[in-house]
């Protein structure tokens, strides 16, 4: 009798001690693909607390703030249930009924695994709870009227869907899960139409956000600047390759995402993207001084003065300070938005994976007039772009402007 007694005692601690290493096996599968989900990037601010929210996404409508998705029960998701939440990730709908906007990438997490959602929303519920309000979204009428987005939501919703994976290996299967789903990477890479919604007709070919051009992903593309598999996979896991590093909106993905992943899901997404039999690379051989157009043969000099320094006069660049401009793929752009914008902008300092980093690249915008600038891109555009055709003055006008407008 006192065995049984015991036994049945201690069944229930057995029980117990065999459901916690799930249960943790779940919260840490849970933190992976919240990394792989980039879910940190939006809802944290610059040295504040992960996941407290507070990150100003700025639309044309106006401005939006990452909310705090920590487990704090007032200003958090500390009462969400599992399907409460599940429902607020793939439909963008709140516990309360209240509609979400679009800058929580609904429209690509509508295709997200329960069994993900789940593990995400275990790993968040782990996490300290954090009291800290999420400012108020401030965004012009009638934008500011979320009863308008279940119109919205009837018409774009759900248009993402996933090409079909017919005869395609677990390899790009896997790739197209996290480059459509989790990474939602055409929510940047794609453009969208006056209404903000993505236009799935040029899915993956370009995007512009905050006045930077987010390139096209499409194979081709990718290829004509010059990716490969294994330099795309590099430059996912390191956020620099031979063509170049990540800046602007892609160094919080690497920052706070793709380096964590493990490198097989580098591989995978890179082979989705280019391809299980991926186009051949473009190469490009660098234009002599002499080949070089009117524009272009003037902007040599402003790149003496202002960027060989750094890059080298040959374009070679110097490790652990500046990118090299051979093979860069920001100058093989047929539109130099993102090079314009860099060159006046500048990059502050950048720290990669490991030892690799860049320092701080100044702008210029001061320094160098329309002309000026239109001579230096030609020169950066014919001597290592491989591109021909010159940037007219019209244009570096235009861009300038709108740069100018948005700061």
């Amino acid at each position: 009798m006192r065995s049984l007694l015991l036994a049945a005692l201690l069944l229930p601690l057995a029980a117990q001690a065999a459901e916690q290493p799930a249960d943790k096996a779940l919260i840490e599968r849970g933190k992976y693909l919240s990394r792989a989900a980039d879910c940190v990037a939006c809802h944290s601010i610059e040295g504040g607390a992960e996941y407290a929210g507070g990150l100003p996404l700025v639309s044309p409508f106006g401005t939006i703030y990452g909310t705090n998705i920590t487990p704090d029960k007032e200003h958090g998701i500390g009462d969400y249930s599992a399907e409460e939440f599940y429902k607020a990730v793939t439909q963008g709908e709140r516990k309360d009924g209240g509609k979400l906007y679009p800058a929580m990438p609904y429209t690509s997490y509508h295709l997200l695994k329960r069994e993900d959602s789940d593990a995400i929303y275990a790993y968040l519920m782990s996490l300290e709870p954090i009291a800290k309000p999420s400012p108020k979204t401030d965004l012009a009428f009638p934008f500011n009227v979320r009863f308008g987005m279940t119109f919205w939501n009837m018409l774009y919703k759900n248009r993402v869907q996933l090409e079909p994976a017919d005869g395609k290996g677990e390899e790009w299967q896997r790739g197209q899960y996290l480059v459509e789903v989790l990474g939602h990477c055409g929510e940047c890479h794609t453009p969208r139409n006056a209404l903000g919604a993505l236009q799935q007709d040029l899915r993956m070919t370009g995007g512009v956000i905050l006045g930077y051009e987010a390139p096209s992903l499409l194979a081709k593309d990718l290829a004509e600047r010059g990716w490969t598999t294994d330099d795309l996979s590099t430059f996912l896991k390191h956020g620099i390759s031979d063509q170049g590093s990540v800046f602007n909106e892609m160094y919080p993905v690497l920052h706070h995402s793709t380096q964590y992943l493990p490198q097989d899901d580098h591989r995978a997404m890179a082979t989705y993207l280019l391809g299980e039999e991926p186009p051949a690379p473009r190469k490009i051989a660098a234009v002599a001084e002499a080949e070089l157009g009117e524009s272009a043969a003037r902007g040599r000099q402003d790149y003496l003065n202002v960027c060989a320094g750094c890059h080298g006069v040959a374009g070679e660049g110097v490790p652990h300070v500046a990118v090299a401009m051979n093979g860069n793929t920001t100058l093989r752009l047929a539109d130099s938005r993102n090079l314009l914008r860099v060159i006046d902008d500048g990059i502050r300092e950048q720290q990669f994976t490991g030892f690799e980093r860049m320092q701080p690249m100044p702008g210029f915008r001061d320094k160098l007039d329309d002309g000026q600038m239109r001579d230096l891109l030609n020169y950066l555009r014919q001597t290592w772009g491989g591109l021909e055709a010159e940037v007219s003055p019209e244009r570096v006008t235009e861009l300038r402007g709108e740069v100018l407008s948005s700061h």
